[in-house]
């Protein structure tokens, strides 16, 4: 028999990586209707706010939980909190960053984060002329700091922002530091052990599928780039 615990445990194994996709953008127009004082939703009208029709958001909804009321619609407040619990965000999540180049002192300076549930609280370089140094509010340190584990607290997720052939003895300086999470920038695919969660974001490979859907539109072809 299984109890409740371990049936939410599979039923959040289950989620699929799509609807996961899809969380963060109903998040953000759910935060939009918070703005306007608005108390309730229905799922047609936070479907048509997200691109996305009401069925497969109840669907993707329903994963997490028995949500809304028939012919009322949802609670705002009450969907936001469970949708940021679910994405990790209900608390503020500490944020490491490798590579003080232009990305990363553009990530530092990015204080929109800090709403999303994100604080970016550490920087690193092993350039020399850059240690040392202010980027906004956070002191750039030596990459040597990192590999050693000398944090100044714990960090939940790595940001490698260097070149493609640093990325994976960056990566590999995170998860010995203790990080079990990592957003890789580098155009450059990293290998770590199991259990670390790794997502890849590589700036040239998604404007070249931008290319590819502009320049099948040129041709005449059909072409879907939309998420």
């Amino acid at each position: 028999m299984v109890n409740g615990k371990n049936k939410k445990i599979q039923k959040l194994v289950k989620i699929p990586s799509t609807t996961v996709a899809r969380l963060p953008l109903y998040l953000r127009c759910l935060k939009n209707i918070q703005d306007e004082k608005t108390s309730l939703v229905s799922s047609f009208e936070l479907a048509r706010l997200s691109g996305h029709n009401a069925a497969q958001l109840r669907k993707d909804l329903s994963y997490l939980g028995e949500f809304g009321t028939r012919g009322v619609g949802y609670e705002v407040d009450e969907l936001v909190r469970q949708i940021s619990k679910w994405l990790g965000t209900a608390s503020v999540r500490s944020v490491a960053v490798v590579g003080a180049g232009h990305l990363g002192q553009a990530l530092c300076n990015y204080h929109a984060f800090i709403n999303k549930g994100f604080k970016i609280s550490a920087l690193y370089d092993n350039d020399k002329d850059k240690v040392g140094k202010k980027v906004g509010e956070i002191d750039v340190k030596h990459i040597s700091q990192l590999a050693s584990g000398v944090l100044d607290g714990p960090i939940d997720i790595g940001v490698i922002a260097v070149p493609a052939r640093a990325a994976q003895d960056v990566a590999t300086q995170m998860v010995e530091a203790g990080v079990k999470s990592i957003l890789n920038f580098a155009p450059a695919k990293i290998k770590v052990r199991k259990g670390i969660c790794v997502r890849n974001l590589d700036f040239s490979t998604q404007l070249q599928i931008i290319g590819f859907h502009l320049a099948s539109v040129e041709h005449g072809l059909t072409s879907e780039c939309c998420d």
